[in-house]
Formats: structure tokens, C-alpha cells, sequence
């Protein structure tokens, strides 16, 4: 037994390592480093598809000042971001969800949901920038790739337990599932959320914006969640990080950028 095991977990470490030296990356403006099997021109290529459903199925809203709105401050954080032949798009959707995103490629999509909180331009920034930040960062790309390597690695795994200790094999997939999710997919997807909050007040910054407006949008958005219970679930089965955290990250973020802080002319 205690062959078979080292065995498994050599696979597993030949895997993962062989994997990562295949494809590093580097993060924009954190210089954190990222697992890249996928390329940027198929990240696009999933983000325009996509985009060109959601624009089937939900409505764009009617009011054309709001649009006016995102589109002026989208395209001023779009012209300081790191994503070269980015196909920019800033589209109002109709939807009280309070949520916002951009799918690679620079589709920008912001639900009406959201506007209440935002309260002006800045706080839309605050928005827009974090967003921006996902797609800048290639962090769908990343996810891709990280799911695709724990995939592998899982299927390798499994394979040989299926062989040599097939009475195992049940119980090694689901333990392999639930470990991979608590110990890497969801604390990754909480440090992408915290490095696209540094990024996006980064941007935010540069566009024009004061940065300290993503402290106050951030508090209201932490209101909002406790009146509409959004903080129920515990820590470590969160997908982003808790509000509180968020904020505390921020005000550590801010020297930084307040010195790449140019009004808008």
C-alpha cells in the first residue's frame, strides 16, 4: 500500500510540474506568476462568442443617459489597460442582479443592478476597472488552465489506483473533487478576485478617477449584502473574498494608487 501511494502522488507531482513549466506566465501590474495553457487568442475567442449570447437573451436597457454613462467611463478605463487588440464593447444590460463583468476580448457588460450602489462615476469606475482587471490579467485563461491541469492530474490518478487498488478508485474521486475545490479552485478564485481589486484601482487611477472612491463603492456594496443576506456563506466556500477583507486590501492598495492619480482634465 505504501508503495502504491508514492506511486500516485509522484504521478501527480510529475503532472502538475510538467504542466506549470509548460506554460508561466506573469500577471499585469502585481508581477504575480500564472499557470497559461490556454492562449489569448482563444480566451477572445470564447469571450465574443459568449458575449454575442448574453446579448441575444438579455435585454440592453432603454435608458441612454445610463449607457451614455458606462460607455464614457468604460472607454477611459479601456485606453490605461493592459489588453492589447481588445474588441471594447460597454453594454447596459436591464437586470437588478447587482453584478457586472468583462469577458475576454473587452466585453463589458454592466447590469442596471448595479447602479444604485455605484452612485456616480467613480464608483462605476470602481467597477469597471475590476472587471477590466479579470480580463487584463487573463484570468479565465488561468482558470482554464488550472482546471485542465487538476483534470489531468485527477485522471492520471484514478487510472492507476483503477489498476492497482481498483476498491480505492471511488473513494480517491471523491476525495480528489472535494480537495482540489476547498484546498485550490476556490482559494484561487478569491486571490484572483484580490489582485483584480488591485489592479482595477490601478486603472481606475490612471483613467482619471480618484482611487479613494473604491473604498466608499466597496462599503456600500458591503451594506447592500448584509441587508440582502449576500454574507451567509462561510469563509473558505466563498468564490471572493469577504467584504471586509476587500476593503482592508484596498486601503493597503491605495498609496500606490494615489501616485499613479491624474485628474481628468
Amino acid at each position: 500500500m505504501q508503495k502504491a501511494l508514492s506511486s500516485l502522488l509522484a504521478i501527480i507531482a510529475l503532472s502538475l510540474a510538467w504542466m506549470h513549466l509548460a506554460g508561466c506566465a506573469t500577471e499585469t501590474v502585481t508581477g504575480r506568476k500564472q499557470l497559461m495553457l490556454v492562449s489569448a487568442s482563444e480566451e477572445m475567442q470564447l469571450g465574443l462568442s459568449e458575449f454575442t449570447k448574453l446579448k441575444s437573451s438579455v435585454p440592453a436597457s432603454k435608458d441612454k443617459a445610463a449607457q451614455a454613462m458606462v460607455e464614457r467611463v468604460g472607454k477611459r478605463i479601456a485606453a490605461v489597460a493592459d489588453l492589447p487588440n481588445a474588441q471594447w464593447e460597454f453594454v447596459l444590460f436591464e437586470n437588478a442582479e447587482p453584478n457586472a463583468f468583462c469577458l475576454p476580448g473587452g466585453k463589458v457588460g454592466v447590469y442596471t443592478g448595479i447602479l444604485p450602489i455605484t452612485q456616480d462615476e467613480a464608483g462605476l469606475a470602481t467597477v469597471i476597472g475590476h472587471e477590466v482587471a479579470h480580463a487584463a490579467a487573463h484570468h479565465g485563461a488561468e482558470r482554464m488552465s488550472e482546471a485542465m491541469v487538476m483534470n489531468t492530474a485527477g485522471q492520471l490518478a484514478s487510472s492507476y489506483l483503477g489498476k492497482e487498488k481498483p476498491s480505492t478508485q471511488p473513494y480517491f474521486d471523491s476525495a480528489y473533487g472535494l480537495g482540489t475545490q476547498l484546498l485550490r479552485a476556490l482559494p484561487h478564485s478569491r486571490e484572483q478576485e484580490s489582485r483584480a481589486d488591485q489592479i482595477g484601482l490601478i486603472y481606475m487611477a490612471r483613467a482619471g478617477y480618484d482611487p479613494t472612491a473604491a473604498i466608499g463603492f466597496w462599503q456600500r456594496f458591503a451594506a447592500y449584502n448584509q441587508q440582502h443576506g449576500g454574507n451567509g456563506t462561510v469563509w473558505f466556500l466563498r468564490t471572493h473574498p469577504l467584504d471586509q477583507d476587500r476593503i482592508k486590501n484596498l486601503e493597503h492598495y491605495l498609496p500606490q494608487a494615489k501616485q499613479e492619480f491624474r485628474p481628468a482634465k
